[in-house]
């Protein structure tokens, strides 16, 4: 391990440490009633450390949703062949990130829960979500309708936050094939799902069929597709 990717180790496990210790004092003490000292202490560091980290005790609820939206940037700006599938694997990586310690995920909920002003910053949150994914579709779809992109992101949305809710309101795991299932059902519902891929020979005419719901821009996006294959 390189001694960048040590230090970046370190950091992250720092910020874990006050993140789980934040959150046992939210739910001990209630959110209003924790100072930032005593979670600086509860978790071994600093105060300059902790604001080094954090902006204040709401940042460190919502950090994990600053650092994976900056992932999800860094992601989307690759090539992708399926911006449609490209919108649903973040949220499948978002997901699997919370599904990975849903203990975590379920007393940061119930802190959200509990305070107006968290629940307000979870809404916001949420919408940036969703204008990543609408804002991605339309740059990488050029003609794409507004209608269908922002339609296409809120349902991905609405979908990854109904199956996250399962998890962390239940004592039971929810798998990530959840997820995926509910968002191929989406994109079939949207009419992106594609189906098997044909191979036809050089000098054959091939007909294509697309449904009627698909958006125009994405039946271009496929015909250019196959035409360069």
């Amino acid at each position: 391990m390189s001694d960048t990717a040590a230090a970046s180790a370190v950091q992250a496990a720092s910020r874990a440490a006050v993140v789980a210790a934040a959150l046992e004092l939210f739910a001990e003490q209630g959110f209003d009633q924790t100072s930032v000292e005593q979670i600086a202490q509860a978790a071994g560091v600093s105060r300059s450390t902790f604001f080094r980290q954090f902006g204040g005790k709401d940042d460190v609820v919502f950090t994990d949703h600053e650092l994976l939206l900056e992932r999800l940037r860094e992601f989307l700006a690759q090539p992708h062949r399926d911006p449609w599938a490209a919108v649903c694997e973040a949220s499948v990586f978002v997901y699997a990130h919370f599904a990975a310690d849903p203990e975590l995920a379920r007393r940061r909920y119930a802190v959200v829960r509990g305070v107006p002003a968290l629940r307000d910053r979870e809404i916001v949150t949420v919408f940036r979500y969703e204008r990543l994914f609408d804002e991605y579709l339309r740059a990488s779809l050029p003609g794409l309708d507004p209608l269908d992109a922002v339609g296409f992101s809120a349902l991905i949305t609405a979908i990854h936050n109904h199956v996250l809710r399962r998890l962390i309101r239940g004592p039971k795991k929810v798998p990530v094939s959840v997820l995926r299932t509910a968002l191929d059902d989406a994109r079939r519902r949207f009419g992106v799902l594609p189906d098997g891929e044909a191979d036809p020979a050089a000098d054959q005419v091939v007909v294509a069929v697309f449904p009627r719901s698909m958006p125009t821009a994405e039946v271009a996006r496929r015909l250019r597709e196959r035409l360069d294959d």
